[in-house]
Parts: structure tokens; sequence; C-alpha cells
């Protein structure tokens, strides 16, 4: 049982500073819809993150770039739904804020309004200062990303582990600092060294939360699908499977099928 249950309270961006501050580990993981989300809020997760990740866990797509804004608002309103005590983090989606700050803060502002989420997340340091600074000044708490970010794949080419290069940790260190000074709420690492990602979490104040950076983080997150082994392909380091969903829910179908054949299912007991 949760150790949370017994005292239900929604999780805002304060107490996850306060997690930071008492040393407490922060748990995070992606949702994407209403059930989902339901059993993840109910076993204590702290934030829900609706990730651009649902381009490829729920449509399919090879990259996160394609999901639109119009659907990360729907996923967004169906996680909302579920949760009672999450905080409820929502990505913006590729190309809805790198160039243009107004839209930036129009894109924040319909996730809010049109989802009831309680924050964003954006990709990227220094190249989108003036979007966070935007975002920020409507009220909307923004959460960082650095590291890999996805919604570069086409720039970088690999989802190689990255600042291995003294230049590029240099420069991620800064946008770390950058991002807090600017008044980032929390910040995630991805897929960046282990030593790196210390620094980055005892230089800041606020909750550093990392996937694929080491234990020395404030906090972790995962892809849910990835972490109940509901996919099968994606196996990187970083990855521990806590259950293996994909054969349990093979095995039920296929004995549904085989019930539905042989004519055993449903049974007078099953028929009105």
């Amino acid at each position: 049982m949760s150790v949370h249950k017994k005292d239900i309270k929604l999780i805002t961006t304060h107490q996850l500073q306060a997690m930071k501050e008492r040393g407490e580990k922060i748990s995070m993981l992606t949702a994407y819809d209403f059930s989902m989300a339901t059993i993840l809020d109910g076993a204590g997760i702290d934030v829900l993150l609706v990730g651009d990740s649902a381009s490829n866990v729920m449509a399919g797509h090879t990259t996160t770039l394609p999901i639109t804004l119009d659907q990360m608002i729907y996923h967004a309103s169906s996680v909302v739904r579920g949760v009672k005590r999450a905080l409820v983090v929502v990505d913006l989606p590729f190309g809805s804020y790198q160039g243009n700050s107004s839209e930036a803060l129009r894109s924040a502002i319909r996730i809010m309004k049109e989802s009831g989420a309680h924050a964003i997340k954006l990709e990227g340091g220094s190249e989108i200062k003036e979007s966070v600074v935007r975002i920020l000044s409507a009220g909307v708490p923004v959460m960082g990303h650095l590291g890999l970010t996805p919604q570069s794949i086409y720039k970088f080419g690999t989802y190689t582990v990255r600042a291995k290069e003294e230049q590029e940790a240099q420069k991620l260190l800064e946008d770390a600092l950058l991002l807090e000074e600017l008044g980032c709420f929390a910040l995630v690492l991805e897929k960046i060294p282990s030593e790196l990602a210390r620094k980055v979490a005892e230089g800041l104040r606020i909750p550093v939360i990392g996937i694929g950076a080491g234990p020395h983080v404030d906090g972790q997150v995962l892809v849910s699908h990835d972490l109940l082994g509901i996919t099968k392909e994606f196996k990187p380091r970083f990855l521990r499977r806590y259950a293996d969903l994909h054969d349990i829910m093979t095995n039920a179908v296929s004995n549904y099928i085989k019930d539905v054949k042989s004519r055993d299912f449903p049974s007078s007991e099953e028929a009105y």
C-alpha cells in the first residue's frame, strides 16, 4: 500500500521544492489517458508527465515531432480527470514555442485553460529564454529539460548520451543555472553522464529529475509503458522493467480468442 494514501493532498511545485530540501526523492512517470493516470495517481506517484512521447507510445510515430498542440491538450485533459494527488506537467510540443515567445505563451495558456494541467515543460536552454520568460510572466509554472532533447533529434542525429564533451557539458551547466534564474520550478536531465547530473543537482536550488542521468539527482522519471513492460523493443541501460504486461496481455487476449472460438465464452452463467 502506498504511504501516500492516508493523506491525499494535491502535490504542488512548492511541495516538490520542500522534498528536495529534506532529501526526499521525487517520483515521476508519464501518463496519456484517464485509466493509466488513475492507477498511477492511486499508487502515490508525485508527478505525472503528459509527455510528447505520446507521439511514439500512443500514435506509433518514430519521433516526438508529429504530435500537435491539440493532441497534447486531449491527452492532458484525459490525465487531469484521473488525478486526485499528482502534479500534472504537460510537454509543449515541437513547433509550439521555439521560434516565437508570443506563440509559446498562447500554447502554454491553451494547455492550462483547456486541460486543467498544473504546469508545462519545454526543451532547451538559452535558445528558448524569451519563451520561458514570457510564459512565466503569465503565472504558468515551467519545468525545464536539458541533455538529450528528443524534439531536436534531427539536429543531433542520434539518441546517444549528451554532454560527454567538456564544451557541451559546460553549456548544459550554464543553461541549468539560467533556467533556475529565470524562474523554472524544476529541471529534467535526460541521458547525460551521472557526474555531470550530480553537479547540476548540487548546484541548483530547484529539484532536478533524471532519466538516464544516474542516481545523484533529486528524482527519477520513466515512460510508464516502458516500466510496465508494455513496450518490448526499447531497451536502454537506464530502463528498469517492473512488470511484463506485454506477455500478460498477450496471453489474456489469446485465451479470450480460444474461449470464443471454442464456444466456452460466454457460459450460461455469463448470459442474461
